[in-house]
């Protein structure tokens, strides 16, 4: 009798408990590499995604300022690209397709300068994640002018 005990399979066959750990050790050193890495090309995106809103932007500033004359000044802003400001002859917008300023990838709001520094027409920056001046990585200020 005792030995039928023995060569008597399980009924319910499962997982020891040293199994399921081995299993979550090697499920946390995954993700423990792969999570930041996944981290890093997610800051770059939204880099790029920053750069390409600032040149359609800067290309919605061009067009104001062949049918208007020149570029908004500053206390009028990008919502001269948008609403047609007092005074602005040959206004012929809104010059961006959906009606209204896009946020930067960070939901802040661009900076808009006239005149801008450095002898440009004007300054359009993305203050990037910390929505501060200056930083590196993917705090850093995006602007046009910056390569």
């Amino acid at each position: 009798m005792l030995q039928f005990k023995r060569s008597r399979k399980r009924k319910h066959p499962g997982f020891s408990l040293i199994e399921l750990m081995i299993v979550l050790v090697i499920l946390g050193l995954i993700a423990g590499i792969v999570g930041p890495q996944a981290m890093k090309y997610l800051g770059k995106g939204k880099s790029q995604s920053a750069k390409v809103q600032i040149e359609n932007i800067s290309a919605a500033l061009d067009m104001y300022r062949l049918e208007v004359g020149s570029y908004p000044n500053s206390s009028q802003g990008l919502k001269a690209l948008i609403a047609s400001p007092s005074g602005a002859r040959g206004w012929n917008g809104p010059y961006l397709k959906k009606g209204e300023v896009p946020l930067d990838p960070w939901n802040n709001e661009y900076q808009y300068k006239r005149p801008g520094g450095s002898g440009q027409p004007y300054d359009l920056v993305s203050l990037g994640a910390d929505a501060a001046a200056g930083g590196e990585g993917e705090d850093a200020d995006i602007s046009l002018w910056k390569k």
